[in-house]
């Protein structure tokens, strides 16, 4: 699976080369429509005829891999650890300190005993996200909501840790084994595992997702990114899936784990409507899912809240308890744009969990009132923003003029006011902690208009006609710097993009800022059609991911970059088992993309959360708090409570 994404997802289409202003001349054109061709599943994979099962097993050696129970590993860590406080003290804390934090963090992060002793299976968790679900179909993700909605619902084969190291949870999985040559994973899996209409899920159902996205009709690229390294999936038998590999690559464990779906609900609706959200059956299915994971969605409002409920049929399929019953008897995720309301209705009790913004961190967070009711813990997260360059318009085909953008910028006031001193400066697309990150890697750019301008000069934007305003002859036409610059509907978003466009009004480069909705944003990335904006991308658990931003004509290269050496070395580090010439390829994709600068590389943001006292058991890691196994089911409310 590719990253997680923050701001920005799939993409669809060519933008067209346009020239002039932002008002007449942004990537605003108008989607093509597809050619209808006849309906065929799978038919992006190249025919393939499995060997039988007992001929595979005559002939492969085996090597076990991993089956866990990851609320019992992170059980185990936190035992191990210990913790220099009581809850009762951590919760009397103020976050005031880098010690603090860590106590507040290991205090309040602890679950709950095996035995469940202690957690109030009655209560309800009330969440905020400041973006609407767009599709509750886990092969359409296209942000973080997605992802945490998928966590919540999902029946998942595979997951991993907070150090990102894979395993097939237990509660699902009997075994997991991949082939000594690389070539084959095989895994089966429990036989006490449903949907939420009651069916089983079955190794078929996994062929069948598999085929749905190696579909041209059905538009899942971002999902289809790693899959389609597999050669084929085939089910043996209900409970045998075997995945059988094109390549020993490295990232084979990766590829292995996509959404599933329930065959039995879309194998005949998909051929009548591909995108299956056109149709009524599949409107219908938006609002009511069937769902494999711990909870089913019971309510949704647009753009207000959903609602997610304990399935009793996950942890007691035919009456009989299999498996650990999950905390909360519901979980309400309400959507808020707005982060200073979101945080008024945190203080007031409405919700019990949020994001917080830098402002609200340092100087809104602080007081008696905050506290009466919620605390906060900060740890590493590898997220970083930026601004992306569509390379396809006039304006930023040329690295010196993207360049000159990433030289324009006023980095000390970004940090140092709007990110309130929290963030840290980003230094390209890998986070320095993270073992893919450079070992020389580079450091972060400083505002230089006199390097910014003459730039812009070499690239023949200069100001022929004495205006202020530079422009360029493209065409025969004469072509002011004038584009839109796209940004989040928040106070960071805005502020961030307004300090560039002060900034480009020095060196005569206009730009007009634009808010926009969150699920517009990612619509507008997704087409190509801006000239920039600002978008996030958070961690994947494998570097490889990156590639759907970064290569050429992939799904989330939102702003059409090419470079041929970095399509080389994606192949490469795809090939490459050893950890560490592996590290040094995606070092050297590091530096030159910061070369190259298709993004102007803002900041990395750590994860900045405030909790109701009520709400304990969270934790962190680097892909997002709620990405990795147990995550998000990790959270619960004490009976005290």
């Amino acid at each position: 699976m590719a990253c997680a994404l923050v701001a920005v997802g799939r993409s669809f289409g060519d933008a067209k080369k346009v020239t002039g202003n932002a008002d007449t001349n942004s990537a605003e054109t108008a989607d093509e429509a597809p050619a209808e061709k006849p309906f065929q599943l799978g038919n992006l994979i190249t025919p393939f005829t499995p060997p039988p099962l007992e001929e595979i097993e005559k002939s492969v050696e085996w090597i076990d891999r991993p089956v866990l129970d990851g609320m019992e590993l992170l059980r185990k860590k936190q035992e191990a650890a210990g913790s220099s406080v009581t809850t009762e003290e951590a919760l009397t804390l103020r976050n005031d300190s880098p010690e603090h934090n860590e106590k507040i963090l290991t205090a309040l992060g602890r679950v709950p005993p095996a035995d469940g002793a202690g957690v109030d299976y009655n209560s309800s968790w009330v969440r905020h996200v400041p973006g609407d679900l767009k599709s509750s179909n886990p092969l359409f993700i296209s942000s973080i909501t997605e992802f945490e909605f998928r966590k919540m619902t999902g029946f998942e084969y595979l997951s991993y840790d907070e150090s990102i190291n894979y395993f097939a949870p237990a509660e699902y999985v009997v075994s997991w084994k991949s082939s000594k040559d690389g070539l084959m994973d095989k895994i089966v899996l429990r036989d006490d595992v449903v949907w939420s209409d009651g069916r089983p899920i079955t190794a078929d159902d996994i062929k069948f997702s598999f085929q749905v996205i190696m579909t041209d009709a059905v538009i899942v690229p971002a999902v289809r990114t790693g899959v389609d390294q597999l050669k084929w999936v085939e089910a043996f038998d209900d409970r045998t899936v075997v995945f059988f590999h094109k390549e020993p690559l490295a990232t084979n464990t990766v590829n292995i784990e996509f959404p599933v779906i329930p065959k039995h609900v879309y194998q005949k609706s998909i051929a009548e409507d591909p995108t299956m959200a056109r149709s009524a059956y599949h409107a219908k299915l938006e609002d009511h899912p069937i769902v494999g994971g711990p909870y089913e969605l019971v309510r949704r409002s647009r753009n207000q809240e959903f609602v997610v409920r304990r399935r009793e049929n996950f942890y007691k399929p035919h009456g009989k308890q299999v498996r650990a019953k999950p905390y909360f008897k519901e979980i309400r995720v309400k959507v808020i744009e707005d982060f200073n309301t979101a945080l008024v209705a945190l203080k007031g009790g409405q919700i019990e969990e949020m994001f917080i913004r830098p402002e609200q961190w340092v100087n809104q967070t602080n007081d008696a009132n905050f506290y009466k009711r919620n605390t906060k813990v900060t740890a590493v997260e590898w997220t970083e923003f930026h601004f992306i360059w569509n390379t396809e318009t006039p304006f930023f085909s040329d690295s010196r003029v993207r360049q000159a953008m990433s030289f324009a910028m006023d980095y000390e006031e970004l940090l140092k006011v709007v990110c309130q001193g929290l963030y840290q400066p980003a230094r390209g697309p890998y986070h320095p902690t993270s073992w893919m990150f450079p070992k020389n890697g580079p450091q972060p750019y400083q505002q230089d208009f006199v390097q910014a301008e003459k730039l812009l000069d070499e690239a023949g934007w200069t100001d022929s006609d004495g205006d202020g305003i530079r422009d360029k002859l493209i065409d025969g036409k004469r072509v002011p710097f004038e584009f839109t610059m796209l940004t989040y509907q928040t106070e960071t978003g805005v502020m961030a993009a307004t300090l560039m466009k002060m900034s480009l009004d020095q060196i005569g480069v206009i730009c007009h800022v634009k808010p926009t909705e969150f699920t517009v944003l990612i619509d507008r990335q997704q087409k190509h059609r801006f000239d920039a904006a600002m978008a996030g991308w958070g961690s994947g658990t494998d570097p490889d991911g990156s590639r759907n931003s970064y290569a050429t004509g992939e799904a989330r290269n939102s702003g059409l970059y090419s470079n041929r050496r970095v399509d080389e070395l994606f192949e490469k580090g795809l090939r490459e088992l050893d950890p560490e010439k592996r590290a040094a390829i995606y070092g050297e994709i590091h530096m030159i993309l910061w070369e190259d600068q298709p993004y102007t590389w803002l900041f990395y943001r750590n994860a900045f959360y405030a909790f109701s006292k009520k709400v304990r058991a969270y934790n962190f890691a680097p892909t997002g708090p709620y990405l990795f196994d147990p995550g998000i089911h990790s959270i619960y409310k004490p009976v005290s409570n």
